[in-house]
């Protein structure tokens, strides 16, 4: 049911009434229809707290979905790369769908459909951001859902009595959301490509790899994917340092007995980056993320992709030129006063391999060795894992592209960078900080209109990272193709 502002749409468990609202590009569908804040699970708090995430309850009449659900991030997250805002409130479970046609579709399939996770760390981030609306996916007949979870340790925390993996339940519930309801929104539950940037796209990574979450989805697009792969003795390890600093047994009763935001300030003091332990965290990881629990998650990810699940799903992956050099800004003095040498050896590479790494790397030579640290670790943290993703998968289809145009800001392309292209969102708030005055709206129409052909057919328009030639797609300036970008880290492989 329609009207010129508003439209109705019944799902399983109600009816929502959504928005109408126009798209931008001129081209496809004029308008698109936003529905806020829906709920797939009940609030995760009291007795649901720590627990696996439970379906909504049904509900008479029509609910207004008109505005963003609340979001698991608290507080005001000040200045990040993407705008993610919070929004108070319990009932943080919910998703948004983004739809050009809100009715079940009368004759054949429906619209292709994309699942938004979002980044963060695992301990922040929001689907609020105006950057993940889905309007311009709309305008090219693409069905966008975004998806609300829970972050950091009520969502991944080790708790004895708890089941583990929370935030893995939430997600899979959410696509079986998706798989039981998109249709009556014009999308087509047998066509749902799952995508999301950095933790997101180490979500969407960590589904492929996993059993239990292979019927709901039908491709995967993961944008600087981090995966973590928690093993249990380090989830073990923190949750008895956080019931430490709060004084309570690291059991369901004692986590329970204390307020959400005590354990969000122990969490944060628990999780804080040492940067004396950088090489710890770039070889074990994130500390709270999906953990390898025996249940849902049986094995490391690239083991389990190694074994062949998920090698049906097609998979397009990547990563920015320089993802973290960023967080590197502040030590530019200090690194500026060591030689190359033991700047590249703090950061991870060894002596032996330096002049090949350089080598593989010429334009190095002539950066700020602030600039030569950071590359180094945005190769260490996306790259390296990409080539292990990769030989994992074996034959399966496998796409590799690599985000090369350098932010009129930063001059490099920096993590979160390729986002407001991916969604085709440049007109946006927020976009010039990151990406600088007048960034190159026809990057923009490549690189998303590539997405587009990889959500409707599985193949988003350019070679297959495979043998001989591995071509990978360089987004840059000319777009281009280049072959095999990935012997750039061959030196950090040894």
């Amino acid at each position: 049911m329609a009207s010129d502002d508003f439209v109705v749409v019944a799902t399983r468990a109600g009816a929502v009434r959504g928005r109408w609202r126009p798209t931008t590009g001129g081209r496809g569908n004029p308008r698109s229809a936003a529905f806020e804040g829906i709920p797939f699970a009940q609030a995760p708090v009291g007795e649901l707290r720590f627990q696996a995430p439970v379906p909504t309850a049904p509900w008479e009449g029509v609910r207004d979905a008109l505005a963003f659900g609340p979001t698991a991030q608290r507080g005001d997250p000040g200045t990040t790369l993407i705008p993610e805002p919070s929004v108070p409130g319990e009932s943080t479970l919910n998703v948004n769908v983004y739809t050009p046609s809100p009715e079940a579709p009368r004759n054949g399939s429906g619209l292709p459909v994309l699942v938004w996770i979002h980044g963060g760390g695992f301990t922040a981030g929001s689907p609020a951001s105006p950057w993940y609306d889905g309007r311009n996916f709309n305008r090219d007949d693409v069905v966008t859902v975004t998806i609300s979870y829970r972050l950091g340790f009520d969502g991944f925390g080790y708790i004895d009595g708890a089941p583990t993996n929370r935030v893995v339940r939430d997600w899979l519930l959410a696509l079986e959301w998706v798989q039981e309801n998109i249709a009556a929104f014009g999308g087509d539950p047998g066509r749902v490509v799952i995508a999301g940037q950095s933790a997101g796209g180490g979500a969407v990574l960590t589904l492929l790899g996993m059993e239990q979450a292979q019927h709901l989805f039908h491709g995967v697009f993961a944008i600087s994917g981090a995966l973590a792969d928690v093993k249990e003795e380090k989830a073990r390890a923190l949750s008895e340092k956080l019931a430490g600093a709060l004084g309570v047994p690291a059991t369901l009763d004692g986590f329970r007995s204390v307020s959400e935001e005590r354990v969000l300030e122990a969490q944060q003091e628990a999780t804080k980056l040492d940067p004396s332990n950088l090489e710890e965290m770039l070889t074990e990881g994130l500390g709270l993320g999906p953990q390898i629990d025996g249940e849902l998650i049986h094995r490391a990810t690239p083991e389990s992709l190694r074994a062949g699940v998920g090698a049906d799903k097609p998979l397009v992956l990547g990563s920015t030129n320089d993802e973290f050099t960023m967080a590197l800004d502040g030590a530019k003095q200090v690194l500026r006063l060591m030689p190359r040498g033991a700047v590249l050896a703090r950061f991870g590479v060894p002596k032996p391999a330096q002049r090949a790494y350089l080598g593989a790397n010429p334009e190095l030579a002539e950066r700020p060795k602030h600039l030569i640290a950071g590359r180094v670790l945005s190769d260490r943290m996306f790259r390296v894992p990409l080539v292990g993703i990769i030989a994992a998968r074996g034959s399966a289809p496998t796409w590799l592209y690599q985000f090369t145009w350098p932010s009129g800001n930063f001059g490099f392309a920096e993590h979160c960078l390729d986002v407001p292209f991916f969604f085709d969102c440049l007109d946006g708030p927020e976009v010039e900080p990151l990406a600088g005055p007048n960034p190159p709206q026809h990057l923009a129409d490549s690189l998303h209109m590539c997405a587009v052909n990889f959500i409707e057919r599985g193949d988003p328009g350019w070679p297959r990272y495979e043998e001989p030639k591995k071509l990978a797609r360089i987004w840059d300036i000319p777009v281009r193709d280049a072959s095999d970008p990935l012997r750039a880290i061959a030196a950090l492989l040894t």
